[in-house]
């Protein structure tokens, strides 16, 4: 049943390597893959899941989660914040001073609950409500206002390579590039502009974080991601929207591994033209009779 794991059901992680730590603005992490609490059937189903993906980073919409469901419950109660670092989404907000008043109180949330990363936010100024496309304007300057304020921003954005640098000089702790527009789930549509972002980011730089945020819809688009050399991804729809939210989140974790550790191997050259595995010197013959000709393989004599 979807929200089950199958009993003796495959680990998504055996046999694969740990990531190195990371971080972002002053916190150190090791799992690449931040997860979303929005948009789940119940709170039981999202706390699996969250359990399923390895996530040491979760979202909360400070304005636009369900914070109590229909029985009262609240969903704190859900997250073990011994274990997660709850990071508050300004998700829903459309101008300048409304996300900034949510970051301010998602602040004062944090600090009530005594978390050390209090001071951390993911911003979000949307152009829209159609396309949840971010107001590149507006997200700088809310940046700037943000982190002048002490915050540690993480920005999403569009994947414009001069906007992302932008932020980035206002003071972003990490930029976060939409793969495609938020819940659409067509994946990572303009790969070239990640890995634009990436080595114009990273020039000199290369412990800044950049998170691919936003469209991604199964595991082969994370692992698409991390293979451009994104530090993480953050997953919400994909996870709480699939047929089974718990397989997927196994199966997101998993993809964010392989990804992860195939940027590192560094992938061969792509070619027009094939490339023989397996040495030619040495072979019984050397290669069958052209079409079309009955005569036997002509043999090897390099020996």
């Amino acid at each position: 049943m979807p929200g089950e794991r199958e009993s003796g059901a495959p680990d998504a992680l055996a046999g694969m390597a740990a990531p190195a730590k990371w971080r972002i603005g002053r916190q150190t992490l090791t799992s690449r893959l931040l997860a979303g609490t929005g948009r789940y059937s119940s709170f039981e189903v999202m706390q699996t899941a969250l359990a399923a993906c390895g996530a040491e980073v979760v979202t909360l919409a400070v304005r636009r989660d369900r914070l109590h469901d229909s029985s009262g419950r609240n969903i704190l109660d859900f997250i073990d914040l011994q274990r997660y670092r709850l990071l508050p989404n300004t998700a829903g907000c459309y101008d300048v001073q409304t996300a900034i008043r949510t970051a301010r109180l998602g602040r004062e949330i944090l600090r009530q609950l005594q978390l050390e990363c209090a001071d951390w936010v993911k911003l979000e100024v949307l152009g829209d409500s159609h396309t949840l496309m971010p107001d590149p304007a507006g997200t700088l300057e809310a940046t700037e206002q943000l982190a002048a304020e002490g915050f540690e921003v993480l920005c999403y954005c569009s994947d414009d390579p001069m906007l992302a640098r932008r932020l980035k000089q206002a003071g972003a702790a990490c930029v976060m590039p939409a793969g495609s527009p938020i819940g659409s789930g067509l994946g990572l549509l303009n790969p070239f502009n990640l890995e634009v972002i990436l080595d114009d980011l990273k020039s000199g730089d290369p412990d800044f974080p950049v998170i691919v945020d936003a469209g991604l819809g199964t595991a082969s688009d994370a692992a698409r991601a991390m293979e451009c050399g994104a530090d993480g991804v953050l997953v919400n729809s994909a996870i709480a929207r699939a047929g089974d939210p718990v397989r997927m989140a196994a199966a997101m974790a998993g993809g964010t591994l392989a990804g992860y550790h195939a940027f590192r191997a560094a992938r061969i050259p792509q070619s027009r033209f094939g490339s023989a595995s397996s040495p030619e010197p040495g072979v019984i013959t050397t290669r069958l009779a052209q079409s079309g000709s009955s005569g036997p393989c002509v043999p090897d004599d390099s020996n």
